[in-house]
């Protein structure tokens, strides 16, 4: 399978994407976290704070701020226990440790990686172990200018106490859903993104997202083998004034990964993922290594393309101010709801504050756009909405920057859209507002290659994300779904003319409370 064709059939032919006879070996399952073996380690705070309300005074942080960052980014966060009923069976239990944002199947294919300058610990680069909250201590040494230069000269690391690298593991994903995996990497990286940068605004962190940047030199300071592992976003964090994504000094210096990799020895590491026997990926391998930038000519920044708006009625929703709210509190409540959707009427004012605080939020700075100011957003939420107070049953899409929803087609799409769904685990009768993150239908793939694709996916996972956090600060819950029917839903939405597809499939509505055991591991 050509790769035009596998990004094709990722979105609008699901069969056509893995083998006929895949069997998932849950016996042989990896662990959803890396775990480095004997390397030294830097053991991390558990006395995280029990709220997180306002963004803190920007200040340079010591390792215990960095212990609280990392441990609300991705750190485990509860345990839960769950009980399914078997016939004439003791009902079967399941427990998962959870975290506070969402992984299709909870499998976490995404890792953290940090370089970080700070008081009372040695310069250098780490890995942040999930399992045990704590640092691996990988590679010691400032590396500056040798990232500065991976960057393209466009931003001042010396401005800043650490950078961030959110890595993608393949087989931690494929194992269970083959091929589809890579389509779910992009967005479980997204999703993560967006937790960091709303975390980072907690803690006054300023921060940036490099999409480009030279993979192979990144990825051989921190030790990665490509074949099994690859580094997806470069975020610098800073509490200094400082030059975001510019090119630093006018400098015009082309870099290459090969150059860089001959500065630095190769560092030999050992890791454990349970699984015994790793089968092929020839397919996420392919689209890895034609994604790679291997010099800085490559990197390309994207126009602002002009969006074709129709000229249907709109709904002006109520003006809102932007949403406080304790971020750990809306966290921990966070889950999926599945079955548990009750069905009940949204206010205009849920939904307008809904809409206007995923979207406003989501303006980040990022090393693709022209300019560093507001522009429309490469990804845009359309929905089908029922029992929305004072708003018509029907599909519209979200114009944020005029704050009004554009009607498409009036009516109930819940039977089309239950139909389109390839399980049953949600009951789309159940909810009110179903939402679809829609980005431009050739994956940018002109500007970016085939490195669009991925990037395009991460910045769905990223507006997921704030709609879910947004979601549950209204007491409503969320649940991304990918088992959906992309062609339906873009004729719904009328899209084609527009270029655009749906992305992601996200219900939002009232729930009951799920019959499970949960404990916290916040201390």
């Amino acid at each position: 399978m050509n790769l035009e064709s596998y990004l094709h059939n990722l979105h609008f032919d699901i069969d056509k994407v893995n083998p006929t006879d895949w069997e998932v070996d849950w016996e042989d399952a990896p662990l959803p976290y890396k775990l480095y073996r004997g390397l030294p380690v830097v053991p991390l705070s558990l006395e995280v704070p029990l709220t997180l309300k306002e963004w803190e005074v920007p200040e340079r942080p010591n390792l215990r701020r960095i212990s609280y960052f990392l441990w609300y980014v991705f750190g485990l966060s509860q345990l839960s226990q769950s009980a399914f009923p078997a016939m004439d069976q003791v009902p079967e239990l399941m427990q998962s440790y959870r975290r506070f944002v969402p992984s299709g199947g909870a499998l976490y294919p995404s890792e953290l990686y940090v370089y970080l300058k700070i008081e009372n610990l040695p310069v250098g680069v780490y890995h942040y172990d999930v399992a045990h909250h704590r640092l691996v201590f990988l590679r010691e040494g400032n590396f500056d200018s040798y990232l500065a230069r991976a960057l393209g000269h466009r931003c001042d690391m010396s401005a800043c106490f650490g950078t961030v690298f959110v890595s993608t593991m393949f087989w931690k994903n494929f194992y269970k859903y083959n091929n589809f995996a890579y389509r779910l990497q992009g967005l479980d990286a997204g999703v993560l993104i967006g937790q960091l940068l709303e975390v980072a605004k907690r803690f006054g962190f300023a921060s940036g997202v490099y999409f480009q940047y030279l993979d192979r030199a990144i990825n051989h300071l921190l030790g990665l083998t490509e074949d099994e592992e690859s580094v997806y976003a470069v975020i610098p964090l800073t509490v200094e004034p400082t030059r975001w994504f510019s090119n630093g000094g006018g400098r015009d210096e082309l870099v290459s990964a090969i150059e860089l990799c001959q500065e630095l020895q190769a560092i030999q590491t050992n890791h454990y993922v349970r699984s015994q026997k790793t089968k092929p990926f020839p397919l996420l391998k392919k689209m890895n290594e034609a994604s790679i930038l291997e010099s800085t000519q490559s990197f390309r920044r994207i126009k602002e393309r002009e969006t074709l708006k129709c000229k249907n009625q709109v709904v002006t929703l109520p003006r809102v101010n932007r949403l406080s709210y304790d971020l750990t509190a809306v966290c921990q409540k966070r889950f999926s709801p599945d079955m548990d959707f009750v069905f009940g009427k949204v206010s205009q004012a849920q939904l307008a504050i809904l809409l206007r605080e995923a979207t406003s939020a989501f303006f980040y700075r990022n090393d693709l756009d022209e300019a560093q100011e507001e522009h429309e957003s490469r990804v845009s939420l359309y929905g089908c909405l029922n029992n929305v107070e004072g708003i018509p049953d029907g599909a519209y899409h979200y114009e944020s920057a005029e704050h009004v929803l554009r009607q498409i087609d009036l009516g109930d799409h819940r039977l089309s859209l239950q139909s389109g769904m390839s399980i049953s685990n949600v009951n789309l009768f159940q909810v009110p507002l179903c939402f679809h993150v829609a980005g431009g239908k050739d994956h940018f793939i002109s500007e970016l290659g085939y490195r669009g694709y991925r990037i395009q996916q991460m910045e769905a996972g990223m507006l997921v994300q704030r709609l879910l956090l947004t979601a549950s600060a209204l007491d409503l819950g969320g649940h991304p779904l990918l088992g959906f029917d992309a062609n339906l839903c873009d004729e719904i939405y009328k899209m084609d003319y527009q270029g655009k597809t749906s992305l992601i499939q996200v219900p939002i509505g009232p729930y009951r409370p799920r019959p499970w055991l949960v404990g916290s591991l916040q201390s």
